[in-house]
């Protein structure tokens, strides 16, 4: 009998995917019957799982099908389905090779119903054959797949990184302490805004962060570099228009000085901090010192936070001592246009942690760039622009070769993903490339975040080299 404090994770996919052979693979044993013919495991099979120091309790369904629920076929599926409702995680498996089938797209439509976290695992995936499948699965809504081949061991240590985040005191709690459940509810608006300020040294990013607590809880001075850990604490913020508080885990960081500046191991190490922090945040203020103005190495800080895909804020600080402040702040603001060219009209807000004058602004506004962030169109929503842009804009013949775009789709969130389908798409030009972007954010309510687009083009089995 395995042991009841342990995680309990579900296999969970369409019959013939390789569940068996994955569950094998983790207990390190053959004790689950694997056979090419569908149908194989009927009941649930236990095991007690172990993935490079993690340990679990991995769950062998039968394959789902879609049958009466008196038949014997329907019956396993209502195994699958209470065993469920026990799971801390299920691990939604689809067949890399044979591409995302009907019977996929049930199962992960009652996986979103269930509140249960998924971790979708692309099986098969080794050599390129699957690499079509993996790209696919994308449109399943999970983010991104796991690929692996169960049968040949690769693709394990991925696997375990997927799984970190949900198991107890191996995420690094300084940002997250509760990884796994926000990570559960991307949707739920009354999760943490988890909010990271960044900037050069001595900008006034713990000074900023005191007077949104209204204490001192972090250690301020006029010495640059006092900040050296990065440091999250919780805060729960009254929002005046809702009336209600709204809870925000804010994360100080060390200052970014220029790489030739920073000499010092333990600078360096926090500098490197600072950046493993953007990596959990959600939303990134950079805080600009109103009386140095925009420098080269701000530029480089917001661009590492939206090449990191992170929403992005400036807000410019000391604000009441500001000489000049209308000719600053559009010096500051035309800098920007000039030096961020992947993303236009990041917001630039003006504060004083001083007097703590816009600070409910600041808040406010991430809270409204985060549903950005976070937003997913629908594809005929997507599409209906899409064929609009096409026709007031229609791509490049280069050389009178002829491109041909067939359709977008979303495939992720947190930053927004988009993948665009069609012929000869290694021609298109990147200013085209950027007219979608840019059509994309503005038509369709991104703001300013960063949007990825990849471009993939159906291969042509009839084409010659």
């Amino acid at each position: 009998m395995t042991s009841p404090k342990l995680p309990q994770i579900i296999i969970i996919g369409r019959p013939n995917v390789g569940k068996s052979t994955l569950f094998n693979r983790l207990i390190g044993k053959k004790l689950a019957l694997v056979d090419d013919q569908p149908g194989v495991t009927r009941d649930r099979r236990f095991g007690e799982a172990h993935l490079l120091g993690l340990d679990f309790t991995i769950v062998d369904t039968a394959g789902w099908e879609d049958q009466d629920a008196t038949s014997l076929p329907g019956r396993m599926r209502m195994q699958t389905e209470v065993s469920l409702l026990g799971a801390d995680l299920a691990l939604f498996v689809i067949d890399a090779r044979a591409g995302i089938t009907p019977l996929d797209e049930e199962i992960g439509r009652w996986l979103h119903s269930s509140t249960v976290p998924v971790i979708l695992v692309a099986n098969k995936a080794e050599g390129k054959a699957g690499d079509g499948g993996l790209y696919d699965s994308f449109a399943l809504g999970f983010g991104d797949p796991v690929g692996l081949s169960a049968e040949h061991g690769e693709g394990m240590g991925d696997l375990f990184e997927a799984l970190l985040p949900y198991f107890e005191g191996d995420k690094d709690e300084r940002f997250d302490d509760a990884g796994a459940e926000d990570d559960r509810d991307e949707d739920d608006p009354s999760r943490p805004l988890k909010l990271a300020i960044v900037g050069r040294p001595n900008a006034g990013k713990s000074t900023l962060i005191n007077a949104m607590l209204g204490e001192d809880r972090l250690l301020t001075g006029p010495e640059a570099g006092i900040t050296r850990d990065s440091i999250a604490v919780d805060w729960q913020w009254f929002d005046p228009e809702a009336g209600e508080y709204r809870a925000v885990r804010l994360i100080d960081t060390a200052g970014m000085r220029k790489k030739a500046r920073v000499v010092e191991k333990l600078e360096k190490m926090a500098v490197a901090d600072a950046r493993h922090a953007v990596d959990f945040a959600e939303v990134v203020v950079l805080l600009l010192d109103a009386t140095l103005g925009l420098e080269h190495q701000d530029l480089k800080i917001a661009a590492m936070a939206l090449e990191e895909g992170r929403a992005l804020i400036i807000a410019i600080n000391k604000w009441d001592i500001a000489e000049g402040p209308s000719a600053l702040f559009n010096g500051i603001r035309g800098a920007l246009e000039d030096g961020l060219s992947q993303v236009k009209g990041v917001s630039v807000l003006t504060v004083s942690a001083r007097t703590g004058k816009g600070l409910d602004q600041l808040i406010a506004a991430a809270f409204e760039l985060r549903v950005a962030w976070s937003k997913r169109v629908s594809t005929g929503l997507l599409n209906r622009w899409f064929d609009a842009a096409l026709s007031a804009n229609p791509p490049p013949a280069p050389g009178g070769k002829r491109i041909k775009l067939r359709y977008i789709t979303q495939a992720k969130t947190r930053p927004p993903g988009f993948v665009l389908f069609g012929t000869r798409l290694e021609l298109l030009p990147e200013s085209y490339r950027r007219y979608l972007v840019n059509g994309i954010r503005r038509e369709l309510g991104f703001d300013a975040v960063p949007i990825r687009l990849t471009l993939r083009s159906a291969k042509n089995p009839f084409a010659k080299d």
